[in-house]
């Protein structure tokens, strides 16, 4: 984002945010119907009771989320898509609209635990030189989920990580380095990135970082916005004293599979191709484009032969 866009996203940040807003839950909707009464009605606990305005963008679901939310939960802000804008374009537009001071991102099939969000913002607030922080993430059964912290997605990480590698070798950091399983799930930890299922973001750091590119469709706009946060000199941590339960899967992800599996390969690419094809020959992102290729035509016939 240039200097002048983010001067003007500052006015209208500075303008319209009133004084005692602790912090903007922000929620990207499609389809996840189901999901939503459990993930807001945690919200009062889990951010212990503090000043909150909740932003729900809906992506033109089609299962009466809208209607849903507009008769159990007049008291959000609900933005409609009238189209699937894609879930970076749809969560843009509910951070321009927050007026809080921290800015928390979260899916619709997050849960978060009592005092668990408001534990994050504490975390920031006593720690001025980090601008993100994400919590522990757990599956439905109580399993860790490993995207929730990452190492920088380069390709020799992203092999290791697509081949199994890391897999098999759990402790060896030369295999570990995306999903970081070197590390204990519960130590607080400084890392490269958060996963966007649940993370928090203080509004400073937005005035220089900007929002998140909408480039990316869908995935990876999580690693690609720490990425950017950590070259502007913030730091970015997990902190496991924080727990979410993240359902995974459902959503637009449920509802357009096929697309789901394009656009998650697709924002790989477009990730390296920002960020590191410059570092390498010109052989070699010409490998790293068929690998990919490779990878997203062995998914696709995956999942056509096992649903």
């Amino acid at each position: 984002m240039d200097g002048m866009a983010l001067a003007y996203l500052e006015n209208i940040w500075l303008d319209l945010r009133p004084k005692n807003m602790k912090a903007s839950v922000c929620i990207v909707n499609l389809n996840a119907k189901k999901y939503l009464d459990l993930c807001l009605s945690s919200l009062p606990e889990a951010l212990d009771d503090v000043p909150y305005e909740t932003i729900v963008v809906d992506n033109h679901s089609s299962d009466g989320s809208v209607e849903y939310l507009e008769e159990c939960y007049p008291g959000i802000h609900i933005l409609k898509h009238k189209r699937n804008e894609g879930y970076t374009r749809a969560i843009n537009a509910a951070l321009k609209m927050a007026k809080g001071d921290f800015i928390v991102v979260l899916n619709p099939d997050a849960v978060p635990d009592p005092d668990s969000l408001i534990t994050l913002i504490r975390f920031l607030e006593k720690n001025l030189e980090i601008g993100i922080c994400g919590p522990k993430v757990v599956n439905e059964n109580g399993s860790f989920q490993k995207s929730c912290r990452r190492g920088i997605a380069r390709p020799a990480a992203v092999f290791s990580y697509f081949l199994g590698l890391a897999k098999l070798y759990p402790t060896d950091t030369r295999f570990t380095g995306y999903h970081l399983n070197h590390l204990d799930e519960n130590e607080i930890n400084e890392v490269d990135g958060i996963s966007g299922s649940c993370m928090v973001i203080r509004r400073e750091l937005m005035y220089q970082v900007g929002l998140f590119d909408e480039r990316f469709f869908a995935y990876q706009e999580d690693s690609d916005y720490c990425l950017r946060t950590k070259e502007k000199g913030w730091k970015v941590f997990y902190n496991p004293e924080s727990l979410v339960t993240h359902t995974g899967g459902a959503g637009g992800s449920g509802t357009f599979p096929m697309r789901s599996i394009f656009e998650w390969h697709r924002s790989y690419y477009k990730y390296y191709y920002k960020h590191f094809s410059g570092d390498y020959p010109a052989i070699f992102n010409i490998f790293y484009s068929i690998f990919m290729v490779g990878k997203l035509l062995f998914a696709e016939v995956k999942y056509v032969l096992i649903r």
